[in-house]
């Protein structure tokens, strides 16, 4: 069917029509035998059982303030200050890393120090380069060159 909007009530119409027809029905019903009443009552007393709730909508107040955030009007203390507890733990966080690295390196260093003064080198060693040079090539390529240089040499 198709209705245009002529043929639609408009709501004191409707609220009329309603009436009634509600009007008949009581009318109808009066004329009912008692074991019919008993099961339309039980049957509309079922239908209202299993009735879904309507959905209840709320009007609530929401402002904008200065900085262009919508607020509730009653807005409770931890509401406003809830998102300063993840920014707390960021920061402790944060900061936790930062000393569980500093004594990593400190750590580091102090086994350094501890291999430098208790090795048979002394520690000013490590400041020649030519020191270092022997670490790099090793002490075993000295003693091969110098028994090359014997063998070509001649005795």
């Amino acid at each position: 069917m198709n209705r245009n909007n002529e043929d639609l009530l408009n709501s004191t119409e409707a609220d009329q029509f309603g009436l009634a027809t509600a009007a008949l029905l009581r009318q109808g019903s009066q004329s009912l035998p008692a074991s019919v009443k008993d099961r339309l009552y039980a049957a509309r007393l079922k239908a209202l059982s299993l009735k879904k709730p309507e959905k209840v909508r709320i009007q609530q107040h929401v402002l904008a303030n200065s900085t262009g955030n919508w607020s509730v009007g009653s807005r409770s203390f931890w509401d406003n200050v809830g998102w300063v507890a993840p920014l707390v733990v960021l920061v402790f966080g944060l900061i936790g890393i930062a000393q569980w690295q500093q004594d990593s390196r400190i750590n580091d260093i102090a086994e350094l120090d501890v291999a430098l003064l208790t090795d048979d080198v002394p520690p000013d060693a490590y400041a020649d380069s030519g020191f270092l040079g022997f670490l790099k090539n090793g002490p075993l390529a000295d003693s091969e060159q110098d028994s090359l240089d014997s063998s070509k040499s001649p005795s």
